[in-house]
């Protein structure tokens, strides 16, 4: 499984993750901790499920927010790196999406997750669109950003 290979190349790294989460609240901390020896590599987490916290905890620049929305590449970078920081982790990942079955508009549908990857110094984010109920768009979205990570890991 995905998480078992992203803890394992953290421990031949050596380094540590950790984890800033909006729509999925906290589904990717819980896949992760569900490795044995994952002690190792993660010590804390973050679910930024408002924008409040998203600046408060991790560094999201208010700005950012205001000009292009939760949900946007801008604001996955920022979360992503601001998690980082705060964690003093050489990786993270971050997620901002909408998870549905409400919340979505034109520009922004449900489904619509920006994901963003942290590592080495390096941010990489990945729009991307999913479907199904809002458990399912959680789901594929903890998957996803998994599998990011373990990317960016390589």
């Amino acid at each position: 499984m995905i998480e078992e290979k992203v803890i394992a190349r953290l421990k031949e790294k050596g380094w540590q993750v950790t984890c800033a989460e909006s729509c999925t609240g906290g589904m990717i901390a819980s896949t992760l901790v569900n490795v044995p020896g994952v002690s190792d590599v993660f010590m804390e987490s973050y679910v930024t499920y408002a924008n409040e916290s998203k600046h408060k905890l991790i560094g999201v620049k208010e700005e950012t927010l205001q000009t292009f929305g939760a949900v946007s590449r801008q604001v996955a970078k920022q979360m992503a790196e601001g998690a980082a920081k705060a964690a003093s982790a050489q990786a993270a990942v971050a997620v901002t999406g909408i998870a549905g079955p409400d919340g979505g508009t034109p520009d922004k549908p449900v489904g619509l997750v920006y994901i963003g990857c942290f590592a080495d110094g390096k941010t990489v984010v990945t729009e991307n669109h999913f479907e199904g109920s809002r458990m399912e768009i959680r789901q594929q979205t903890t998957q996803a950003a998994l599998t990011l990570l373990y990317s960016c890991l390589i």
